[in-house]
């Protein structure tokens, strides 16, 4: 019997989405968990695993449709395999509440419910990655889905992963490493698994894109231009125009600038990097102790972690720190949830993790909003410093320069000396109607301190 394939749930407020590309064309052979399609929501692209092996028999849903989740796209099977009788057209998704499945009898005449294939797991597609990666198959693995509708989730193979690697034998445990020793307050308390599903966000998103009609006709290329091409803009080119324009007419940026002495950060850095390594299996890049910084300073300041609303600042319980993660043709913002949390090693594989699927297009829309601060790491390209604009709602953004080597001045016992030392320029773009500057200033001073008193 031919597999659907089935529009998935990218997020728990996603209730529909648009076919982005095929990458695979009617009558070519898939391989199961092969990239099959590009979905298209209004905060991420997400690349659609094929649910079996086989060959894609029909495609439903034509590239630039939008539909609702559960909707079936196209059929996987056999050659010449007949496809089950099926209503002629697609539903297209309109606003309104997450549809709801419900039992009826379909053309097939089994009662079977709509949208849920017998006898196989609907799946994510960051699951989906990860059952490959280490060959598991969902499909017989005993593992018990906590999701909706008993969904597995990325916790649930995460742990399914582990408990497979812990089966051989336990391992004697070790003394804990520095990035693993705890911090000052609750900064460094055992972490959660990355990517769980996030409490509830008090603060309010920003407002969703429109998502592409289907009725609408793609507009038509502009004219050639004498003075130049017009290079015609791209989805997320436009997403990023709009949200940058929202952001400086919502709220009066001003920044102030500060430089730290990374030598102690640099010295930690090169003395565990082969250790780290051997342990974690990644880099230990400069990433991570920025976010345990900026995390210090928004305990100490906490005014920095909240949102401007019409009735008063909405001050955040939790931290979520949302990295900017250069893509071919934007940029995007994953969130690392609850970093104050998270050990230097725990947010380094968040870090990891969140920057591969972003590149991967392999984010959930949901992974990619509620961030209540911002870091944005400008001096990987060379840039020393820059004035960041707010990623609304937040009222701030760290933006982090390159870290050179320079002759300062440093005073020893009341003599001043010239002394070459690793410098980084951090620049504070804040919300003047939340922060004045002496309070700005003050959060900035305490990112400082934590990175050049690094222990």
């Amino acid at each position: 019997m031919a597999t659907e394939v089935i529009m998935p749930q990218l997020g728990e407020s996603v209730v529909e989405g648009t076919i982005g590309r095929w990458l695979v064309a009617e009558g070519e052979e898939v391989k199961q968990y092969q990239p099959l399609l590009e979905v298209v929501t209004d905060k991420v692209d997400a690349e659609v695993p094929a649910p079996a092996s086989g060959v894609l028999l029909k495609i439903l849903v034509p590239e630039g449709q939008t539909v609702a989740v559960g909707t079936v796209l196209a059929y996987i099977g056999q050659p010449g395999e007949a496809l089950p009788k099926r209503p002629d057209s697609v539903p297209t998704s309109r606003p309104g509440p997450e549809p709801k499945v419900t039992k009826k009898t379909t053309a097939r005449g089994d009662g079977r419910e709509r949208g849920k294939p017998q006898g196989r797991r609907r799946i994510t597609p960051v699951v989906a990655r990860i059952a490959a990666e280490h060959g598991i198959d969902l499909n017989t693995a005993p593992i018990q889905g906590t999701g909706r509708g008993g969904r597995i989730t990325k916790k649930d193979i995460l742990a399914y992963v582990e408990r497979m690697k812990a089966a051989p034998a336990r391992e004697a445990v070790e003394e804990l490493p520095p990035w693993e020793q705890p911090g000052t307050g609750e900064l460094f308390r055992p972490t959660e698994e990355v990517g769980a599903p996030p409490p509830p966000e008090q603060a309010a998103p920003p407002p969703p894109l429109p998502s592409p009609s289907p009725e609408r006709a793609a507009p038509s290329p502009p004219p050639p231009s004498s003075a130049g091409e017009v290079i015609p803009l791209t989805r997320m080119r436009k997403a990023i125009a709009e949200h940058m324009v929202h952001s400086k007419r919502t709220a009066p940026h001003v920044t102030t600038v500060m430089e730290a002495d990374m030598s102690r950060i640099v010295a930690y850095r090169e003395r565990w990097q082969a250790e780290f390594r051997r342990r974690e299996g990644i880099r230990l890049t400069f990433t991570p102790f920025f976010v345990r910084a900026v995390v210090e300073g928004l305990k100490a300041v906490p005014q920095v972690n909240s949102s401007f609303t019409d009735d008063g600042i909405l001050l955040h319980r939790q931290i979520h720190i949302g990295i900017a993660v250069a893509l071919e043709d934007g940029l995007i913002v994953p969130v690392i949830r609850d970093a104050d949390r998270l050990s230097l090693s725990g947010l380094q594989r968040a870090v990891t993790d969140l920057a591969e699927r972003a590149r991967s297009k392999q984010l959930r829309p949901d992974e990619v909003q509620g961030a209540t601060f911002t870091i944005t790491n400008h001096g990987v390209s060379g840039s020393l410093f820059a004035t960041p604009i707010i990623n609304q709602p937040n009222v701030g953004i760290l933006g982090i320069g390159a870290i050179q080597k320079r002759p300062v001045v440093v005073t020893v016992e009341g003599v001043d000396s010239i002394a070459i030392k690793p410098m980084c320029y951090l620049s504070f773009t804040f919300d003047h109607r939340v922060l004045d500057g002496a309070v700005a200033d003050r959060f900035l001073a305490k990112v400082v301190e934590v990175l050049e008193h690094w222990s």
